[in-house]
C-alpha cells in the first residue's frame, strides 16, 4: 500500500537581527561634544593671547610678537589638521591625549617663557616653539571630534552598515536616499562644531582681559586655563566615548590626565615663589616694590642708601643714579622764555615736575598720566618721593589720569590759557604703545594747546644707537608744523635699555643705550635757540661741554631725509 506524501510548507528561517553598537547615537553626544568644543575654543584663545601678551611684555614690540604668534599658530594648525588623519582609527584615545597634552603645554608656557627670559636671556625661540605646539594640537581638535560623532551617528542608527547589509532589496534602493541624508548631517555637523568654536573663541577672548589677566595675573591665569582644558577633553572622552576605549586606552587617559592636573596644581601653588626667583634673577637681588597695576609691572630697585631705579614693565625709566641728567636736558632748554603754564604729557614718576618746579614764574603744571599706580607710588615710596622731591604735594601740580592722545583731543576746546611750555616725557617711540603719541597727528593736537611762542620738548630716543628713529620723530614734527633743533645728553647707567627691547644682552651682559636724544621744537618756520633761561641751573649731563656742542653732536648722526610717522602708518623700528 502506497502511502500518500505529505508535503509541508518550508520552513522560514529567521535570521538574527544585526547588533547593534553600543556607541551612544549621534543625537545623544551632540550636546556635549559641543559643550567641550565651546570651553576648549575659549581655552585655546587664552593661549595664543597670553604668549602674545608676555612675548610683548618680556621681548617688546607687540605688533611683530603677535604677528609672529598668530601666523606659527595658524600654520602649526593646519599640521595638526593633517596629522590628526592618522588618529581617525582611534579617534577617542587621540583626542583624549591630545587635550591633556595641550593642557600641559597651553598651562605651563607662560612660566616657561618667562623662565627662558629670566635665567637664559632669550625667549623669542621658546615663543615659536609653543606657538607651534599648541597650534598643532588646536589644529587637531575638530577633526577628532567629528569622526567620534560620525561614528556616533552610524551607530545603530537606521541606515548603518549593518543593516544595509543584511536588508533586502527594498532596503538596498534607498541607500542613495541615506547616503543624501547623511551628508545632510555631515555638514550640520561641520557648521555646529565651527559655530561652539567661534563663539568658544569670543568667550575666551573678553575672558583673559578682564577676567583672567586682572584676577590671576598671566602665569596664574595660564594654569588654571590648562586645568579646565584637560578636565573639559579628559572627561568628554571618559564618559561620553567610554565605550569607544579598551581598558587599558582608559587607565591611560586616567593616569595622563591625572598627571596634567597635578603638575598644574603644583605649579599653582609654587608660582608665586617662582614669581618671585625669576624677578630676582631679572632685577637682581635688591628688589624693594613689585607691583602689577592695571596696566603694567611696576617694579622699585635699590638698597635703602642707595638712589632708587623704577621699571616699567621691565624697563628702565628711572635710574637713580644719573637720572637727573635726563630730565635736566629734557626740562631746562624748554623752559628758556615764558613758562607760567606747563604740560607735562607722561612723567607719572614727577622728576620732569621737579625740574619744572625750580623756576619762580611757574603758576601751573599739568601732569598727564595714562597709569595712577605710577603716580601712586612716586607719591607714598619714600626713596621716589624723596628723588622726586615731593613733586606731586605742590598744589601747583594737578594730575590727570588719561590717555593723553584722547585727552589732548579735547583740551584745546577747554583751555582758557594756552601753555607755554609742553614736555613730552614718554618711553621709547619704537615700543609699540608709545607709537601713536609719536605720530603726526599727535603733534598736530600739541600745536593746538600750545602758545603761540610756546616751546615743545621731546625724548626721542638714543641718537647714537637708533638714529633712524631720532630722525623719524625730528621729521614727523616738522610735519606737524614745527621748526626743530636736536641736541643729546650723555650718561646712562649700564643695565636695562630704556628702548623697545627689556635688555640688551650681549655676551651675557647687559648694557643700555649711551646717551639720550631731544628735540625742542616750536611752531613757526624758524628752529629755536637752544639755551637757558638767565639763573637756570648748569646741565650736569653736558659736563664741561655747552648746548650747541651737544646739539652738533645730534646733528653728526643725522642721515638720508626720514619720512614722517603717521596713525596709519608708523615708521619707527626697534
Amino acid at each position: 500500500m502506497i502511502e500518500p506524501t505529505v508535503t509541508m510548507p518550508p520552513t522560514r528561517v529567521r535570521r538574527p537581527p544585526p547588533r547593534r553598537s553600543v556607541r551612544p547615537p549621534r543625537e545623544a553626544v551632540r550636546f556635549p561634544v559641543l559643550a567641550v568644543v565651546f570651553v576648549c575654543a575659549a581655552c585655546g584663545l587664552v593661549y595664543e593671547l597670553e604668549l602674545v601678551a608676555l612675548a610683548s611684555y618680556l621681548i617688546g614690540d607687540s605688533v611683530t610678537q603677535a604677528s609672529v604668534v598668530l601666523s606659527v599658530m595658524v600654520f602649526a594648525m593646519g599640521v595638526g589638521s593633517l596629522l590628526a588623519k592618522r588618529l581617525r582609527c582611534r579617534a577617542a584615545v587621540g583626542f583624549g591625549l591630545v587635550e591633556a597634552g595641550l593642557a600641559l603645554i597651553g598651562g605651563c608656557s607662560a612660566m616657561v617663557l618667562y623662565a627662558s627670559f629670566a635665567w637664559l636671556g632669550e625667549s623669542r625661540y621658546v615663543l615659536v616653539a609653543f606657538s607651534l605646539a599648541i597650534g598643532v594640537l588646536i589644529g587637531a581638535e575638530i577633526p577628532l571630534l567629528m569622526s567620534l560623532i560620525q561614528r556616533a551617528g552610524r551607530a545603530g542608527v537606521p541606515g548603518s552598515p549593518a543593516e544595509t547589509a543584511t536588508a533586502g532589496p527594498s532596503g538596498r534602493a534607498g541607500r542613495a536616499g541615506r547616503a543624501e541624508r547623511e551628508q545632510d548631517d555631515a555638514a550640520g555637523t561641520v557648521a555646529d562644531l565651527f559655530a561652539a568654536d567661534y563663539v568658544g573663541a569670543l568667550v575666551g577672548g573678553l575672558a583673559f582681559p578682564f577676567l583672567l589677566l586682572p584676577w590671576l595675573g598671566q602665569l596664574t591665569g595660564a594654569l588654571v586655563t590648562g586645568a579646565v582644558n584637560a578636565v573639559a577633553g579628559g572627561g568628554l572622552v571618559l564618559w561620553v566615548f567610554r565605550r569607544d576605549l579598551t581598558r587599558r586606552s582608559r587607565a591611560l587617559l586616567l593616569a595622563v590626565n591625572l598627571c596634567v592636573l597635578t603638575v598644574l596644581a603644583t605649579a599653582t601653588v609654587l608660582v608665586d615663589d617662582f614669581e618671585q626667583a625669576a624677578r630676582r634673577a631679572v632685577y637682581g637681588e635688591s628688589v624693594r616694590v613689585a607691583v602689577h597695576t592695571d596696566l603694567q609691572e611696576v617694579v622699585v630697585t635699590g638698597g635703602r642708601t642707595e638712589p632708587p631705579d623704577l621699571f616699567l614693565d621691565g624697563r628702565l625709566r628711572v635710574a637713580g643714579r644719573d637720572e637727573y641728567r635726563y630730565h635736566e636736558a629734557l626740562v631746562h632748554p624748554a623752559m628758556n622764555g615764558a613758562h607760567a603754564r606747563v604740560l607735562i604729557v607722561g612723567g607719572g614718576d614727577g622728576m620732569a615736575a621737579r625740574e619744572t618746579l625750580r623756576y619762580d614764574g611757574v603758576r601751573s603744571v599739568t601732569v598727564v598720566e595714562l597709569d595712577p599706580g605710577v603716580v601712586r607710588l612716586a607719591r607714598t615710596d619714600p626713596s621716589l618721593a624723596a628723588l622726586n622731591a615731593q613733586a606731586f604735594r605742590d598744589p601747583r601740580v594737578h594730575v590727570v589720569y588719561a590717555d593723553a592722545f584722547r585727552w589732548l583731543r579735547g583740551a584745546a576746546d577747554r583751555l582758557q590759557e594756552r601753555y607755554d611750555v609742553v614736555i613730552s616725557d614718554l618711553p621709547d617711540p619704537g615700543i609699540t604703545p608709545s607709537t601713536k603719541l609719536y605720530s603726526e597727528e599727535f603733534y598736530g593736537l600739541v600745536a593746538r594747546v600750545l602758545s603761540e611762542t610756546g616751546r615743545f620738548a621731546v625724548h626721542a630716543g638714543s641718537v647714537t644707537d637708533r638714529p633712524r628713529t631720532f630722525w623719524t620723530v625730528d621729521a614727523t614734527l616738522r610735519a606737524a608744523g614745527f621748526a626743530t633743533r636736536p641736541y643729546s645728553a650723555t650718561g646712562r647707567t649700564p643695565g636695562f635699555a630704556a628702548g623697545p627691547d627689556r635688555a640688551d644682552r650681549t655676551g651675557g651682559t647687559e648694557r643700555g643705550p649711551g646717551d639720550w636724544g631731544f628735540l625742542l621744537a616750536v611752531r613757526g618756520g624758524r628752529p629755536p635757540v637752544l639755551g637757558l633761561a638767565p639763573g637756570a641751573p648748569r646741565l650736569r649731563s653736558l659736563g664741561a661741554g655747552s648746548l650747541e656742542g651737544a646739539a652738533r653732536r645730534a646733528e653728526r648722526t643725522r642721515g638720508a631725509e626720514q619720512p614722517p610717522s603717521t596713525l596709519v602708518h608708523p615708521r619707527y623700528v626697534a
